[in-house]
């Protein structure tokens, strides 16, 4: 396809990055330092200038794009990039925004703006950090199959039951599949002899259920499911939107806000949670609440520095987990390294959103593991499928290493796989691809 991306910042240049290979890509921004720098980098297509002018459309051949997207840190210039191009062409539109009143409206009547899809930065970065809460030891879960299935990535923490044990002896579950094990900058697939290791992160595909089961077998001292008590740092959009989602899923989180006509508005807004008013960095106050009994804290604070202080300090205090929001993404890995368990940036999130909506092969959903390195798809076979009428065994014979059968459903039952399975016309097959194959095999699917 021909894709015109608007805006270089981190989430434009991201997408750029991941589409580069297989589409032809026209990034355009005003910055013309930052276009130059991606022209060398990418080996894309760059235009300097504004992507809201038609005349800056035209020289990025508007005429001939598949799609347009509109990726600057600015929701009201991504709704009038996206309405200009509607007016001069039949393009696919995506927005990027960060109010969720513009994605209400966007979803009462869709295509208004001239938008065909819209993402929301701060409620992508709530429902990631929401996933892995009432998992144990889980930094990413997604859903496939219309919920039959899971896929997630757990990370083997220190002093867990199953250090040194053989995928085999740690497998004792019925309906889980053992993808893949992530230890340093090596992804290895998972094999009955592979013996997991403390830091190593792991990942399964497989019932709701087995994966909340093994979960529990990797941290049994944390609790699962809504017994967890979750304590929210922060009320930003991101903190506000956390709390809100917990409270519909069952959780009674707690809420520290510093403002006080904020935490007033967050207490009337948020019927499921208890608000409460205080400088957070108040160790008396965090001593005097318990917060330190919390099994997950939340810091989605206005500051990556905050975040990172709120999250030691939860740490210190004896909390089990902590999730911080962290806007830098360079940061990440650096957060992580020094004490946070799970860093989420925001942007990073709405990156993977839009890359997986313009993924080729016609996969019905798609997880991006770890920033690429790997990726998790639910595909419906057809007759063409190298999978179709054959024992997976022999189809994943004719597949390049790095490609494992997580589940499969057929009439909305769970099947787990095995070497004998046979994979019919119709059937959902979730499964786990290395990057390095993931262009080659899934055409093929």
């Amino acid at each position: 396809m021909h894709i015109i991306v608007v805006g270089a910042g981190q989430v434009g240049s991201s997408i750029a990055a991941d589409l580069a290979d297989s589409h032809d890509i026209v990034v355009v921004d005003r910055d013309g330092d930052r276009t130059e720098d991606l022209a060398y980098s990418l080996d894309v297509l760059t235009v300097q200038g504004d992507g809201t002018s038609l005349s800056t459309l035209e020289e990025a051949d508007i005429e001939e794009a598949d799609m347009v997207i509109a990726s600057t840190d600015d929701d009201e210039t991504n709704i009038v990039i996206c309405s200009t191009v509607r007016a001069v062409s039949d393009s696919f539109t995506i927005a990027r925004v960060k109010n969720t009143e513009y994605l209400r409206t966007w979803e009462r009547s869709q295509r208004a703006f001239g938008i065909d899809f819209m993402v929301c930065t701060n409620l992508l970065a709530a429902e990631s950090i929401v996933r892995v809460v009432g998992i144990p030891a889980a930094r990413d879960v997604d859903s496939f199959a219309d919920g039959h299935v899971q896929m997630a990535e757990f990370e083997i923490p220190t002093g867990s039951p199953v250090t040194d044990q053989s995928i085999a002896e740690a497998d004792r579950f019925e309906s889980l599949t053992f993808a893949a094990v992530l230890r340093d900058d090596d992804v290895e697939i998972a094999h009955g002899d592979t013996i997991l290791g403390e830091g190593d992160r792991v990942v399964v595909i497989g019932s709701p259920e087995s994966v909340r089961g093994f979960a529990t077998t990797i941290a049994p001292d944390e609790r699962p499911g809504t017994a967890e008590e979750v304590v929210i740092i922060g009320g930003s959009e991101i903190g506000y939107h956390v709390a809100r989602l917990l409270g519909e899923r069952g959780f009674k989180p707690r809420l520290i806000e510093r403002d006080p006509e904020r935490a007033r508005q967050l207490a009337e807004d948020l019927p499921n949670a208890v608000v409460m008013q205080s400088d957070a960095t108040d160790v008396d106050f965090l001593e005097r609440e318990h917060v330190g009994d919390a099994d997950f804290v939340v810091a989605a604070l206005d500051s990556d520095e905050k975040n990172l202080l709120m999250s030691l300090l939860a740490r210190r205090l004896g909390v089990e987990r902590t999730v911080a929001v962290i806007d830098t993404a360079a940061y990440v890995e650096l957060f992580e390294t020094v004490g946070v368990d799970v860093g989420i940036n925001p942007r990073e999130v709405v990156a993977e959103e839009i890359t997986r909506f313009t993924r080729d092969g016609g996969a019905e959903n798609v997880a991006i593991i770890e920033s690429d390195r790997a990726e998790v798809l639910e595909v419906e076979v057809d007759e063409a499928s190298v999978l179709a009428g054959r024992p997976i065994h022999e189809s994943v014979a004719d597949l390049p290493d790095g490609v494992v059968i997580g589940a499969i459903t057929r009439n909305a039952s769970l099947i787990t796989p095995r070497g004998d399975t046979v994979i019919q016309s119709g059937d959902h097959v979730v499964v786990f691809l290395d990057a390095c194959v993931a262009d080659d095999v899934t055409p093929r699917l």
